[in-house]
This record gives structure tokens, sequence and C-alpha cells, in this order.
């Protein structure tokens, strides 16, 4: 039977908060769910820009802005330096949109993945120099560990700025100014902002100096769009702070207030922006401009969100879907490939003398690499094979494909489960071996890494050491319910007072139920999805839903009787719009056959 743990389940009024009693009144399921997830009063649900955290406690900010400024006022050179993630893309836009109008001159350099890697590097530097003889270097959305790449910098007369908001447990490098939440002592209240969300902190400050001071200047919140489709792609934690931001681009986008390029890649999607949510941000938008880093140049991504011309935002947005199509090619390939080594390091006696590159630890981890592996990917199969088997996943690719001897890089990308900090867990092994990692930087939830060929194998057995040390509860997966729903429940309406309740997403999850139903009928889709008509007690209809990727083995489908057979199940609630009419649906995340 499914394991369905309620952790949110309150069976008495007095188990709710007493500043949420009134919305009890009108719905325990919407008092439950906001308990739940740690809110104590209403209030904390209020996305108004006043209720922001306050600038003055990022450390460093008010020398970064006055650095900024007095770049400005002396016409210096400032070249943004960003990341090729869709936080890096959307950081880099809204700084250069914002420091243009500004009056500043201002271009900007990405690292290509598959030539220089990540953040402030020394090659980096030098390009910069090279290409565009620049007097600041801002970073965003990387730095934080960018010692060496900070000091040539420095060598060479440059100012440099850095905005970032990765973990770090080293001292900040020697930059000229660091903003940072996540820096050695920082007190800024949130440590969940994304890089666009430190941009857009740094930036605020520095329009208010220059209002305040008559200067030219622009209202950064035009560009809430940006912040709110990076801090969703980015998977940031939805506190607060974050709500509002993500929050207010919605209401931007929804208003046709954003840049054009968004709305093309919603074009592309087929997609209205008036009906934008904010996990559009993370299955459409986000995925789209990654896949300019992930397959070609994030400049593709930053150049969509920088154009103010529909014509070209349509081309750029084209281009990145194709990207984006290429993408979902290569990744469906290796994880089957990823599969079929899983299979094969499951049964030792099918693995053959060509396989001493592909390592695993079943139970407690997976580690894989492969010569001809693309690692513009590596992190979505990663995450991909975490989620299938609820064990922290590094999957490594070569850094050059024309580069697999045993001294040549590889780069890792990891992805982790709860009770996992995956960044931690890897600086565990740097600091016992120091000699088996490069680099490596990251959060909680992921990391990145480059080691040589040749330590790929020390590597899989240090991190084994690692993660030997967790205890066993942490890998017995548990599903988390805000219970059942009443009939009454059972409407589109509800979904709607659902949406409109909160801005749900990472660390803020979206209401998720369970409960027991009779299946009427069911039929397979495309031999991998499950749809379900059902029926449920005192629901005078029958409910539809849609279980994408089927556990066929938990369903049983051949053990089946239409209205006997019961099934427990996990799911989401929302809103299926099909022949113009909209109807309720359940989305299935587990289920089983009773």
């Amino acid at each position: 039977m499914l394991t369905v743990t309620p952790r949110f389940i309150a069976t008495h009024i007095d188990d709710i908060p007493r500043d949420l009693q009134p919305l009890a009144q009108t719905s325990m399921t919407l008092a439950r769910i906001l308990a739940g997830r740690g809110v104590q009063d209403v209030a904390n649900l209020d996305t108004s820009f006043n209720k922001m955290l306050p600038a003055n406690s990022l450390t460093g900010i008010t020398k970064a802005v006055a650095l900024l400024d007095k770049a400005i006022d002396t016409q210096q050179k400032i070249l943004i330096v960003g990341d090729f993630d869709c936080d890096g893309a959307t950081s880099t836009a809204l700084m250069v949109r914002v420091l243009r109008e500004m009056g500043a001159q201002v271009d900007f350099l990405v690292p290509d993945r598959f030539k220089y890697g990540y953040g402030l590097t020394p090659e980096i530097v030098a390009l910069g120099i090279e290409t565009y003889d620049p007097d600041v270097i801002v970073t965003v959305d990387n730095g934080i560990s960018s010692h060496a790449g900070v000091e040539l910098a420095k060598a060479k007369g440059l100012t440099v700025i850095i905005t970032d908001h990765h973990l770090t447990t080293q001292a900040t490098p020697n930059a000229d100014a660091v903003v940072n939440p996540n820096q050695l002592g920082c007190d800024f209240a949130s440590k969940s902002l994304v890089g666009v969300g430190v941009a857009f902190y740094v930036l605020g400050n520095l329009a208010k100096v220059r209002r305040q001071a008559n200067k030219s200047t622009t209202q950064v919140s035009r560009y809430i769009d940006l912040v709110a489709l990076g801090t969703v792609a980015d998977v940031g934690v939805l506190d607060q702070n974050n709500r509002i931001l993500v929050h207010q681009g919605i209401q931007a986008i929804k208003q046709g207030r954003c840049c054009v390029g968004i709305l093309a890649l919603l074009e592309q999607a087929s997609r209205q922006a008036a009906d934008i949510t904010a996990q559009d941000f993370g299955f459409i938008l986000g995925p789209r401009i990654n896949a300019a880093g992930r397959m070609d140049s994030m400049r593709i991504g930053i150049d969509c969100l920088l154009t103010d011309d529909w014509g070209e935002a349509q081309r750029l947005a084209h281009q990145l879907d194709k990207l984006n199509q290429e993408r979902r090619q290569v990744e469906q390939g290796m994880r089957q490939q990823a599969d079929s080594v899983l299979t094969t390091l499951e049964n030792p006696s099918e693995q053959s003398a060509s396989d001493v590159n592909q390592v695993t630890h079943p139970k407690r981890s997976i580690i894989l690499y492969q010569d001809d592996w693309h690692q513009g990917v590596i992190g979505i199969v990663a995450g991909r094979l975490k989620e299938s088997y609820h064990v922290p996943a590094i999957v490594f690719a070569p850094a050059d494909t024309a580069l697999i001897e045993d001294d040549d890089p590889i780069k890792g990308s990891a992805r982790s489960i709860e009770g996992i900090h995956i960044r931690d867990a890897i600086e565990s092994v740097a600091q016992t071996y120091p000699e088996l990692i490069s680099h490596f930087g990251g959060h909680a939830m992921a990391a990145g890494l480059t080691i040589k060929r040749k330590n790929f194998e020390p590597f899989c057995k240090a991190f084994d050491e690692v993660i030997a040390t967790v205890a066993d509860e942490v890998f017995a997966e548990t599903l988390y319910s805000d219970g059942e729903l009443t009939a009454h429940e059972f409407t589109v309406d509800f979904v709607d007072s659902l949406q409109t309740l909160a801005i749900w997403g990472h660390g803020f999850v979206p209401p998720i139920f369970d409960g027991v139903f009779v299946v009427q009928d069911y039929r397979v889709l495309k031999e991998r999805h499950l749809k379900l008509w059902l029926s449920y007690p005192d629901v005078p209809f029958t409910i539809e839903a849609i279980w994408f990727n089927a556990d066929f083995d938990a369903i049983a489908l051949s053990a089946i009787n239409r209205s006997v057979s019961k099934v427990h199940l996990l799911y989401e609630l929302e809103k299926n719009l099909f022949n113009g009419q909209t109807k309720l649906q359940l989305r299935v995340k587990k289920g089983v056959l009773l």
C-alpha cells in the first residue's frame, strides 16, 4: 500500500495558528495548507513591494553602489560577467538594461561552458580585457569563489564588484566590493536570494542613491519580470521575500509590462501572458533560455531578453525553442544510457571490460561518467536520476569530448535529496582528498565540480565514504500530503482559490493531496502515461486524472476490475482546458492499486 505521510493534517481548529483561524472558518483545508508551510498569519502572504527586506543589511552593498555610481559619472567602461544558466542570463540582462538607462557604458561577457567553465576565471578576465578593455568588472550569479580571477583583474588595475548568491565557507575574494547574502558575516535575513535577486537589490539601491542626488536614473522595478523568471528557474526557496519578487513579476507579465523576449518565448510555447503562473517560469521559459547555455551560447538567451524589437525577439525565441528540442533529444539518449548502465551494474555478471568508466552505488548514490556524454545536460540527467532513485546523483561528462585522456578534466553536475547537503558532501571529499577535485561549488541541493578523468573512481570511493555516514532514514522517501479533500472541494473554483492563495514553488510547495478512488475506466497513452476516470464518495461526477510516466508496476493494470478496484493516489489539482471547456483534473504523482 502507498505510504503517504500526512505531514500537514490538522484535525481540530485549535491546531491552526490563531491568526489563521478566521480563514479556517471558511476553509479548513486552506488554513491547514498554510499552517503546514509555516505560515502563522495571512499577513505572511502579503506580496507588496513595501514588505521586502531592506537592502541595508546586505553586506557590501553600500560600497558596490558607490563604485557603480562613480563608474557611471566618470564614464568608466563596465563589463558584466555572467553565468550560463537562466539566473545568470536574467541577472546579466537586468544589469545591462538598468545601467545603460542610467547612462553607463556597459558590455557583457558570458563564459562559454565548453571552453572556459564557470565563474570569473583568470582566462575570462584575460578575454574580457582583450575584447572590451573594461575599467570595472561586475560579476552576476558568480564570483564568490573566484579568487584567482579577482587577483588577476586587480593586478591589471581593474575595479572588481562581485554580486553572487552561492554558498561559501571560505573568505571572500579580494574584490573591491562583494554582495552576497551567503558570504561569511552577512546578516541579511533571507539567504534565499538568487543571483538576479542580488542584482535587483544592488541596482535598486543604486537608483535610489542617484535619484536622491538628482542624477540620471531609472525605475528598476520595471524589470521585475526578469527577477521573477530567474528566481523560479534557479529553484530559489520561495520565502516571503522571494514570493514578493515572483508575484510582482507575474503581475507585470500578465499586464504586458515585460521584456518582449519573454512574450516571444511564451508565443513559442503557445502560452498566453495573461494566464502565466510561477510554474511556467520553471517548466516553459526557464528551460528554453537554459538551452542556450547548455547547447550553444547563453548570449542567444541574453540577447532575447535584451532586445526591444518584436521581430528580433521572435527570431531568437524560435532559435531557443530549437535548442531546447535538441537538448531534450540529447537528454533522452543520455538517460536511456544511464538506465542501461544502472541495470548492468545491478547485475555485475553482465558488466563488460568497457564499463570501467561507469560507476555507481545504487543504494546510496549514483555516480556515472561516459566519454561521449554532453556536459550541457548532465545536470538535468542527474536530477532525473535523483528523482527516480531517491539518492544523490552525480553525472560527469568530458570538459572537451576531444580530450579524454587520464589527465584531462571531466565536469560533474550533482543533485541531492533532502537530508544530504551535496555541496558540503563534495567539500568534505575535497578536504580529505585535496588532490581529487580541481574546482567545486553550489548549493544544498545542486552543485558542480571538476576532476581529472583518472580521479573518477577514487572520487566515487571518497564520496561513498561521506555518504556512508548519513543516517539510513534519509534514504527512505517520505511522501507528504495535505490530506484528503472533501467532496465539495473537487471543483474548478477550489483550484482557483489554491492558485490565488499564494505563490507556490520550491520551499513553499504546491498543495498536494491523497485519497482512495474507485477506477471506472483507464487508458494508456503513448505507452508511458495513464489516463484515469475515477469516482469519489459524494462527488456526483466522474473525476479525470492524468499520470505522466506512470509507475505501471504499482498500479498493476491487468488486475484492475472496473468500478470495483480502488487506487490510493497522491495528486495535485489542476484545470484542464479542452475543446473550449475548463474541467477539473488530478495530476497524479504516486499511486498504488489497493
